[in-house]
């Protein structure tokens, strides 16, 4: 394995990125504390702090209500996904400007790969792509940068000087420069990781530089322990590129929203919007995943299944079946509908577009009547993408707030006709 004798990895990542964002948008909210929320409720929790926010403790998971006990003065914001996206992309063009752009691991975070010439002046294009963001943007937006051999010491060494910071990880600072920290400020170590570390005796980052490849694998439980340790020594360890493996979205759902007939309504916009992204993406779903998280239990899910489909009313004709499976799950009998939390869906047991073959027994009025819904699913792709996202549905569109099946996730960026 290759070990670089240059910092190869630069890694960018945004600070309090919705929160800031919202600043920028809006100058009467700069220097202000600002709370991001998923939808207008005093009953939800925060999806981003500002950077004035956090210093009175608040982060993200805190309740609107805690918040606004500890910064009176805090600036509840609704948040806009829309606006972030295209924030986004206004973003990677200008970085581009400076430095080619890698990979996008986020809607806040990226790499860039360093050319030799680029790692002996570092310093200087780190400090190009603030100047270049502060003058096309504004200077609410900021931005932490981290230089080192490899991704994972990149993505380290930008978090440490957190917000607005630039450091830069030559090899020989290895691993000096990060022994101060603690397991849980290293990425890819949370709290099931970490509980592992500890029943092996290993309750420092010193300790765990110490430690060989081949043991991180066994304390791991896979290969990402071994590349873990490997990045962590320097070495040139790249990142795996992932294969889809489902479609699926959640929501948390307000306090009037939680209720038999809302609580389908929400699922079945859900369920849409997955299978949308499913089409878009050229896959076909196999089964369905449906599920619930209550308020002090363990989430209760059912799945279907039935032949690779990618329309809408092969998916929502199971969701119909498998809410009325959840009505009567054994773990929900009796329980009042204000205590379910969140609905969730998932797509997955993925396969191509184009179906190969056919089942022997398959009836070919069945075969056509799905060809017709599949049509009309593609129809009203159509339709939404050119005249908006409440032109045509099948069945009720109002939604539980705004942006359904819009959230942006770690590692996915939604596109714009998602909204």
């Amino acid at each position: 394995m290759r070990k670089p004798d240059l910092p190869e990895r630069l890694y960018l990542d945004f600070d309090s990125f919705f929160a800031s964002a919202e600043q920028q948008m809006n100058p009467a909210l700069q220097g202000r504390p600002v709370g991001v929320v998923p939808h207008a409720s005093e009953f939800t929790g925060l999806i981003a702090a500002s950077k004035e926010a956090k210093k009175f403790g608040l982060k993200t998971g805190t309740s609107v209500r805690e918040a606004r006990e500890r910064c009176p003065d805090i600036a509840i914001i609704e948040a806009r996904p829309d606006e972030y996206v295209k924030l986004h992309h206004k973003i990677l063009d200008i970085i581009d400007t400076v430095l080619p752009i890698g990979d996008v691991r986020s809607i806040d975070e990226l790499v860039c790969r360093l050319l030799p010439s680029e790692s002996r002046q570092a310093e200087a294009l780190g400090l190009a792509i603030k100047a270049a963001l502060r003058e096309k943007l504004g200077s609410a937006l900021t931005c932490s940068i981290g230089v080192a051999p490899n991704e994972l010491l990149a993505k380290i060494a930008a978090e440490i000087d957190k917000p607005d910071g630039l450091v830069i990880v030559r090899p020989e600072d290895i691993p000096r420069r990060f022994l101060k920290l603690q397991l849980r400020d290293l990425p890819g170590i949370a709290a099931g990781v970490e509980a592992r570390l500890l029943r092996s005796g290993i309750t420092t980052v010193e300790e765990l530089w110490k430690i060989s490849p081949k043991q991180g694998r066994a304390i791991w439980g896979s290969v990402e322990g071994e590349r873990f340790i490997a990045g962590l020594h320097g070495y040139a360890v790249e990142k795996q590129e992932t294969q889809r493996r489902m479609f699926g979205h959640g929501r948390v759902l307000p306090r009037d929203w939680r209720q038999p007939d809302k609580i389908l309504q929400c699922a079945r916009l859900l369920c849409m919007s997955a299978s949308r992204r499913l089409r878009k993406e050229h896959y076909r779903a196999g089964a369905l995943v449906y599920g619930w998280r209550i308020k002090g239990q363990e989430s209760i899910s059912v799945e279907g299944v039935f032949p690779p489909s990618r329309d809408d009313h092969c998916f929502l004709t199971c969701l119909g079946q498998l809410h009325r499976r959840l009505l009567m799950h054994p773990a929900f009998r009796g329980t009042d509908f204000r205590r379910i939390k969140n609905v969730h869906i998932y797509l997955h047991h993925l396969s191509g577009e184009v179906v190969d073959s056919h089942d022997l027994f398959d009836e070919p009025q069945q075969k056509q009547r799905q060809q017709r819904w599949e049509q009309v699913s593609d129809t009203l792709d159509r339709v939404r993408k050119q005249f908006g996202s409440d032109a045509l549905s099948l069945g009720p569109s109002i939604a539980p707030g705004s942006y359904i099946g819009g959230k942006i996730a770690f590692g996915r960026i939604p596109d714009l006709d998602d909204y």
